[in-house]
């Protein structure tokens, strides 16, 4: 895998459309709303076991192989053009990092089976201590 992945202009596609939220009359006559998406099934930059592992990461999100992110935070279209750039990186860096080393199961310490015993004889004494005495 390539440690730095650029993705061609051409390869993404923009749709832009109005937003809601903040922005008084501006909002009603602008398209600031953006959405960014990008075929991974067909991308020309990514190798066969990238392209493969980005299909099965991001299945969840792809709509026939493509993957859509939308950016609606600020009123400029610019600054929101900027945001779904970065959220489109950080969805592809999370596909293709590496999967993280399995835990290896392991037995409790002697002394964790202790204290963990001493609380619980602790916590049976104090509600041993609220109970009623029983009346002989």
């Amino acid at each position: 895998m390539s440690p730095a992945l650029t993705i061609p202009e051409r390869e993404l596609g923009w749709r832009f459309s109005r937003s809601s939220g903040p922005g008084g009359q501006h909002v009603n006559t602008s398209d600031s709303r953006v959405e960014l998406f990008w075929n991974v099934a067909d991308s020309t930059v990514l190798s066969n076991d990238e392209r493969m592992l980005l299909l099965t990461r991001l299945g969840h999100r792809l709509v026939s192989g493509v993957v859509t992110v939308a950016a609606s935070e600020q009123r400029s279209q610019l600054r929101n053009r900027g945001i779904a750039l970065r959220k489109l990186a950080d969805l592809v860096i999370a596909g293709l990092a590496a999967e993280p080393a399995a835990r290896r199961a392991t037995k409790p310490t002697r002394g964790s089976a202790r204290r963990h015993l001493a609380v619980k004889q602790q916590r049976s004494a104090t509600k041993r201590s609220r109970q009623r005495p029983a009346a002989d």
